[in-house]
């Protein structure tokens, strides 16, 4: 390609709204341009990338046995109201009315459409396994969308769904989309770590994220860095801290804290440590008749330790607490606890649920609220002050040097960007009524893996981790061009633009996907627009290094130019290309 045929439209500062380096830099490079929030074209630059993340993820996705459809963008509503998602998936999904006021959505996934396909051309157990996915464009209405593309409403995902006779045939589909998604983020030259996940509003059995490593990453992920254990914040297991109560060594005291309605300031007053306090958090759910009226409400009491966290998404796994919850009002505090936030505790109470996490259940001697304001009680034992507690459940979040659930070392944390993640043991086949015919003659009901990427998020991630204070550093898999023939003077120097014409017709009829700068720009502009876009491997052509029979070299990661003889050139980078490919 030359780029006085190409589109090529850089800017020096992004603008003000830029939040992230990734968007920052697809701006800055010209490959994205915004059209509203969380919406953006897609300029000629940003595409080729798109390109080719989409030519590597469809053939892994071959490779693993998986076949391509397309289905709408558009879909009907009935469809998400059998599956029972059309209110559960909540203002994220954007719905529209055609003109005769019908119900759409705009797809944010296919689940129920590909259910659907199953269900109208899918007979007997002879046509399974099988496995449809597509590249197609998603729609989420996030509330606040932002980070670019990888926040963004609009974008780009691959989606598959897998159709099994049986749990093994589904454990299989599981673990073919596994490998293939190890293989697609491996070829793109990312580096990443798939965590064991919550399985979400997809629903499911079994779940894992591919997460690549970024600094800016939004989720936290938390691994032994001894063992093979990986989660993220909302799947890791903690356990519980102390393995054993110990007996008593402190009477209950009612003690005085006035104004210390944290347990950090308590702590600091009593001069203890953070974790011998403990936090209590107030819940509520509700049971309605048939008309949606709030018949009665129940009060929930969770507590864990004054040091860590609730993971809200643990506590949706408890009983009762399933079907949803909210955060209990002050008035309801009030009437349940006698005290207003900031003093409550598990001691005297009747008609609360209590809930404590795994290590508060084995704490003694704790510090807890004293359901009276400006008190504490000191000194808490479960089963001589208290009853023992109704549930026991890991209801926190995870923290560096916490112990791996494996036994095999202590947890760490590092932050991380979700671009895959694949799903089994999915609901809506059984929701829907779908059937296939058994071997025994009988029907039965199929069971559902789903697979998604974020191809337009891979590329943010991709950035978010491969960039300089010059640009962007493709791996060469993504890369919009491999290599760059940059001519210094093109337009005046005749023997520069024959060796450049040269190189590049080359490098073309080894099949190498090459740019060459033949724009009239002084050579700072075009060497500065060449490092922001972040092609891999450039070739600097002068007058003076020809002379010599040179050019320079540079990988774009490299500090300095090496010289190459321009009768090696060519070969030294198919060599260098082809290393990166095998």
């Amino acid at each position: 390609m030359r780029a006085s045929r190409f589109f090529i439209s850089t800017l020096k500062e992004a603008p003000a709204d830029a939040d992230v380096i990734s968007q920052k830099l697809m701006l800055r490079a010209g490959m994205i341009k915004k059209l509203a929030a969380g919406i953006y074209n897609y300029m000629p630059m940003g595409l080729r990338v798109i390109k080719k993340v989409e030519r590597v993820v469809r053939e892994e996705m071959e490779r693993a046995g998986a076949i391509e459809l397309l289905t709408p963008f558009v879909q009907p509503a009935e469809l998400w109201m059998e599956s029972g998602r059309w209110d559960k998936m909540g203002p994220e999904m954007l719905r529209i009315k055609d003109r005769h006021e019908r119900d759409f959505i705009l797809q944010p996934t296919s689940e129920e459409v590909l259910a659907d396909i199953f269900r109208q051309d899918i007979r007997s157990y002879r046509q399974l396994p099988i496995n449809f996915y597509q590249i197609q464009t998603k729609f989420r209405d996030e509330r606040r969308p932002r980070f670019g593309v990888m926040r963004g409403r609009e974008f780009t995902m691959k989606d598959a769904y897998s159709f099994d006779r049986d749990a093994e045939g589904a454990r299989k589909s599981y673990d073919a989309m596994y490998d293939a998604y190890v293989r697609v983020f491996n070829r793109l030259g990312l580096t990443f770590r798939p965590v064991e996940a919550d399985t979400g509003n997809i629903g499911g059995e079994r779940s894992h994220e591919f997460q690549v490593i970024a600094d800016t990453g939004e989720d936290a992920l938390v691994y032994c860095p001894t063992s093979d254990y990986a989660a993220n914040m909302e799947k890791a297991e903690c356990v519980a801290l102390n393995v054993t109560r110990a007996e008593p060594t402190q009477p209950m005291v009612k003690t005085p804290t006035p104004g210390k309605t944290k347990c950090e300031d308590v702590a600091t007053l009593l001069n203890i440590p953070l974790a011998d306090t403990v936090k209590s958090i107030v819940l509520a759910t509700e049971k309605r008749d048939e008309k949606g009226n709030v018949v009665a409400t129940t009060i929930w009491l969770l507590l864990i330790r004054g040091d860590h966290e609730l993971n809200e998404v643990k506590a949706n796994k408890i009983n009762g607490l399933k079907a949803g919850f909210r955060f209990a009002s002050e008035a309801e505090i009030e009437s349940s606890f006698g005290c207003k936030p900031g003093y409550l505790g598990p001691v005297g109470l009747s008609g609360v649920i209590v809930v404590a996490d795994r290590s508060v259940a084995n704490m003694s001697d704790f510090v807890t609220g004293a359901n009276t304001a400006d008190h504490h009680f000191t000194g808490v034992n479960w089963g001589r002050d208290l009853p023992e507690p109704a549930v026991v459940a890991d209801i926190r979040n995870a923290v560096e040097g916490d112990p791996s659930p494996d036994g095999k070392g202590v947890l760490a944390i590092q932050r991380g960007i979700e671009v895959g993640h694949v799903f089994s043991g999915l609901p809506y086949p059984a929701k829907m009524a779908i059937t296939f015919l058994g071997e025994n003659g009988k029907p039965q009901t199929p069971l559902m893996g789903s697979y998604g990427i974020g191809i337009t998020r891979v590329v943010a991630a991709a950035i978010e981790q491969n960039h300089d204070a010059r640009g962007i550093i493709w791996p060469v898999a993504m890369a919009p061009f491999s290599v760059v023939v940059a001519p210094i003077g093109y337009g005046k120097s005749e023997t520069v633009r024959a060796a450049a014409d040269s190189i590049y017709n080359q490098l073309l009829s080894r099949g190498i996907d090459v740019l060459i700068d033949d724009r009239d720009e002084r050579p700072g502009v075009m060497l500065a627009d060449l490092e922001l876009i972040g092609i891999p491997h450039r070739v600097v052509i002068g007058e003076r290094s020809l002379k010599e029979g040179n050019v320079e070299y540079q990988k774009r990661r490299d500090a300095e130019p090496s010289v190459v003889k321009v009768a090696e050139v060519v070969d030294q980078l198919a060599v260098q290309l082809r290393s990166l490919e095998s």
